[in-house]
């Protein structure tokens, strides 16, 4: 949860009115690096491929027996707080750990990796996986600090197999990633976290109309008011160390770029009106005592399309998102 500073900017929201849902879904390879300034691969192909064979083992192992330890050197980022988030609510729903859970297995996969100087290194793994749908992939995207440090999973996004985008490669097939601060973009990266924050609190002209965009937008506004209950709601950007955004440039001279927020879902409810907090991973990932309210805090993890110059619109488009529970405080 965030500190007392952060959770008083409640006050300056509207206190409007009211059913929350909340989603709760390496070897460190060694490499030579003559200088930060040489343009090198992020990795070479063998070692992205034991990467991933790496951290499907740890969070097969961490997801069956419900404990974030041992898959905490493989997850960063949004991903670790998503996915800690659940194993921590797992390990008290079901402290003997899970006797239903499904292994992962990712097939089919496709490296993209990026050249680029110094560090952070990073790449996408894009697979087949065998949970979801037949006709989807999971694109997860791997970072590492330095050349002691192993691969971990910072992002995961999950397409459908014909809105994956063609990234561009050149004749070696390596990628070419975008910086933070790239200008030809409709939204540099490193500002899209904060705009999308802003967006969603305010509404406004950046991104495309949408499941994550307008219509989530119009369900908090359609929400915020039911008898006997207020919902308020705050939203900040992530943009630092593991939060920071990455970006791919694609074919047309777009980019991907995947980003960070945090969001919080305050309910209050009326005097004598009490609050119904029935979601088991609710109730394990709780402080306090939820007598009148009841704040929600999540971390969403999102992949976007960037526009390029050359595109006739403008406007970000989502490719995908997903957000998970990752506290709870009872007021």
């Amino acid at each position: 949860m965030k500190t007392p500073q952060t959770l008083r900017r409640w006050g300056r929201l509207s206190t409007s009115a009211a059913a929350v849902t909340v989603l709760s879904v390496t070897a460190s390879g060694c490499m030579v690096v003559h200088g930060e300034r040489e343009i090198l691969p992020g990795a070479t192909k063998t070692e992205a491929a034991r990467a991933l064979k790496d951290f499907t083992a740890a969070y097969n192992e961490a997801n069956a027996a419900n404990d974030q330890a041992l898959d905490a050197d493989r997850v960063t980022g949004p991903l670790a707080d998503i996915d800690g988030a659940k194993l921590r609510a797992g390990a008290k729903n079901q402290p003997g750990g899970n006797p239903d859970y499904a292994p992962l297995k990712l097939t089919d996969t496709e490296f993209t990796i990026p050249k680029k100087a110094g560090w952070p290194r990073w790449f996408v793994a894009d697979s087949q996986a065998n949970k979801g749908s037949d006709n989807t992939r999971w694109l997860l995207v791997f970072t590492r600090g330095g050349a002691d440090e192993v691969w971990e999973v910072s992002y995961l996004t999950i397409l459908a197999a014909d809105d994956v985008p063609e990234f561009k490669k050149d004749k070696d097939g390596w990628a070419e990633p975008v910086t933070a601060n790239a200008g030809d973009l409709a939204v540099p990266p490193q500002d899209l976290a904060e705009t999308y924050a802003t967006y969603l609190q305010e509404g406004g002209a950046a991104f495309a109309p949408g499941t994550h965009t307008s219509a989530w937008r119009d369900a908090r506004q359609k929400n915020a008011e039911k008898p006997g209950l207020v919902r308020q709601y705050l939203d900040e950007p992530l943009t630092s160390g593991d939060y920071a955004p990455l970006g791919l440039r694609t074919t047309d001279g777009s980019a991907v770029v995947f980003f960070t927020t945090r969001h919080y879902e305050k309910q209050t409810a009326a005097q004598g009106v009490p609050l119904n907090v029935s979601d088991a991973n609710v109730k394990a990932l709780m402080t306090g005592e939820a007598k009148q309210s009841i704040t929600l805090e999540s971390v969403s993890n999102q992949a976007v399309l960037d526009p390029g110059p050359g595109a006739a619109d403008q406007k970000v488009e989502f490719l995908a998102r997903i957000q998970g529970l990752t506290g709870a405080k009872g007021e």
